[in-house]
């Protein structure tokens, strides 16, 4: 496992990540094989967790608070969420600070979030969702500093709007953020224009998601692919994006390098970027761990065909059923 400077945090985070929504908030999961994958990705070396108290209404941050219970002689980093007070994901322009984020709201999951954890402090606390007009309120500015001042958060950080990476540039110049979360994969480039720059400037903390545009870049989709009802994907993969999705992931399937997946590669596409200082793809099953976290160590993908997934780029924009 290789390891990167998280921003001014100063933390050292493994590039390889773990994100656990889909523990609770996916279909097919088993608590046990859950733990077990969990268990697998410390002993690899990852030692960076994202969470959210959304995932399941605080079940993502019992798990994780129940691995961190079971690593006392480990360093895990343990990143977790508020959810808009209003409970509405993606914001949108007319929510107000008060719709999602007031204070007392902040506060409150922040207490939620530190028991369901079993921890005295959380290491990044991130809005869930975020506008850009909000910058220059000072309450969720004296908020979070407050917060870290009473040893309740180290750090905070913003966890972007799908498809809307420079929704956060002038939060960022407030100087009150550490880190941010946002797409950034093969499809999903536009980070590179303005956020990773800034953030690169700021020495603000970056963490990758979405590294297989949820799951398409794994080259396993096909148009017969469903979802249950209850899955959260079987509202995002509606005809309109699966038949889209599975098209532009075809596309990449020549350009995958002999012996290697098309998840590999996508993970290392993300990897070549020394903006980026963790992803973190979801992983509930023992040979999904085993196969990403390989992905660290392995060499850096050729220049030639950097240049050809480059032009893979497919800018969006958020639509209804995007979330």
């Amino acid at each position: 496992m290789q390891y990167r400077t998280f921003g001014r945090t100063g933390w050292e985070v493994s590039d390889i990540g773990y994100g656990m929504w889909g523990l609770a908030g996916w279909t097919g999961n088993d608590r046990a094989e859950i733990d077990q994958s969990l268990d697998l990705a410390v002993a690899l070396g990852c030692n960076f967790f994202d969470t959210a108290w959304g995932y399941g209404e605080g079940l993502s941050e019992e798990i994780l608070g129940a691995l961190i219970g079971r690593n006392p002689d480990k360093r895990l980093y343990a990143a977790t969420k508020i959810p808009p007070k209003n409970f509405t994901w993606p914001s949108r322009r007319e929510f107000t600070l008060d719709d999602c984020f007031p204070p007392d709201h902040i506060r409150e999951y922040t207490e939620k979030s530190l028991r369901n954890l079993g921890v005295d402090t959380i290491d990044l606390q991130q809005f869930h969702v975020w506008e850009d007009s909000w910058a220059g309120d000072d309450r969720w500015q004296r908020t979070i500093e407050d917060l870290k001042k009473e040893g309740k958060i180290r750090a905070a950080g913003i966890s972007i709007n799908r498809w809307e990476p420079n929704n956060a540039l002038d939060t960022l110049r407030t100087g009150h953020i550490d880190a941010v979360q946002v797409i950034y994969n093969i499809f999903d480039q536009a980070p590179e224009d303005q956020l990773f720059p800034l953030c690169q400037a700021l020495n603000i903390g970056v963490i990758a998601r979405v590294p297989f545009d949820e799951g398409t870049l794994t080259g396993t989709f096909t148009m017969e692919t469903t979802f249950p009802k209850e899955d959260w994907r079987s509202t995002y993969f509606v005809e309109e994006n699966l038949r889209s999705s599975v098209a532009h992931a075809d596309a990449l399937k020549p350009l995958v390098p002999e012996g290697t997946t098309m998840a590999d590669m996508a993970l290392r596409f993300i990897l070549h970027h020394p903006g980026v200082h963790t992803t973190i793809p979801g992983m509930r099953k023992l040979k999904n761990v085993r196969a990403n976290i390989a992905a660290s160590d392995e060499k850096p993908l050729s220049e030639a065909l950097l240049k050809e997934l480059k032009g893979h780029r497919w800018d969006r924009i958020p639509t209804s059923w995007s979330q």
